[in-house]
């Protein structure tokens, strides 16, 4: 079967899209592994499927899958992408865009700059939303990473899917590649976490490196850049709206706290069009 395919990246996190809409198309664990495969296939962090929608004054279903084929809930720079794919294929006239997610509906609005920003809803610190297995919800936690011989202070944050931010001195010395499995596949995290380490610049600036869930170390993390921010600015450490600086880009997250939207803005490019053989 041949797969038409649209290529796309936002601040590095770089995506496949397949418009489901106009031909629709079902894909299994074993074939989204193949189009992720740097070495194989297209490669990608996510691919993601554009679908039609049921629900009223929605415009579109939006699926994301991992580059190991498991389906998440929510992804920050997919939906950047996302608009910018249905709008630039002429699937919608819209400049603000209501889709679907498996974690709830959100609003994305492309600027006349090109830019995209997100409604993200708000954020959810209640440990049963990640789920993360503790006694009671608290600011900040201890995990213990026995591998490692050490223990990690860190917040916990669903932004849709969930996130263990910790802060560190300078993400660039980071332990990323050893600390970050570790702390993904945490038994108090019976359903994997996506793993945020944080640098604070200053009170409206951070530097952020994310190891995601079933993708491994990207060079941006939406989601995962709006549960640093919140979390910061929880602790009294941030003040919105805050720039964060990723490895691949940068992006800008605002939040006014308690039951308030985090609004992220960001860019959104199409790199190439292609066809695979699946």
């Amino acid at each position: 079967m041949k797969l038409n395919f649209t290529k796309m990246q936002g601040a590095g996190n770089d995506f496949v899209v397949v418009d489901s809409v106009t031909s629709p198309i079902q894909l299994n664990t074993t074939q989204i592994q193949f189009i992720a495969n740097r070495f194989f296939g297209v490669g990608c962090d996510q691919l993601l499927v554009v679908e039609k929608t049921n629900t009223p004054n929605v415009d579109f279903r939006y699926r994301i899958f991992n580059a190991d084929g498991g389906e998440v809930q929510q992804c920050g720079n997919g939906a950047r992408c996302f608009v910018r794919f249905v709008v630039e294929k002429n699937l919608t006239k819209k400049r603000a865009v209501v889709v679907e997610t498996a974690s709830g509906t959100i609003t994305l609005t492309l600027q006349d700059n090109g830019e995209v920003t997100v409604n993200m809803g708000a954020p959810n610190f209640t440990p049963e939303a990640l789920p993360f297995l503790v006694d009671s919800q608290q600011i900040q936690y201890q995990v213990s990473l026995p591998l490692a011989d050490i223990e990690l202070t860190i917040s916990a944050v669903s932004m849709g899917n969930p996130h263990a931010v910790i802060i560190v001195d300078d993400v660039k010395t980071a332990n990323v590649a050893d600390l970050g499995p570790q702390i993904e596949s945490h038994t108090q995290f019976p359903e994997h976490v996506n793993a945020g380490f944080m640098q604070i610049v200053n009170n409206q600036e951070i530097n952020l490196r994310v190891f995601e869930r079933g993708s491994g170390e990207t060079l941006a993390c939406g989601t995962g850049a709006c549960a640093a921010v919140v979390s910061g600015i929880q602790l009294g450490l941030l003040q919105s709206p805050v720039l964060v600086n990723t490895r691949g880009g940068k992006l800008k997250v605002e939040w006014s706290g308690d039951q308030s939207p985090v609004m992220m803005s960001g860019p959104a490019q199409t790199v190439f069009e292609g066809t695979i053989e699946i």
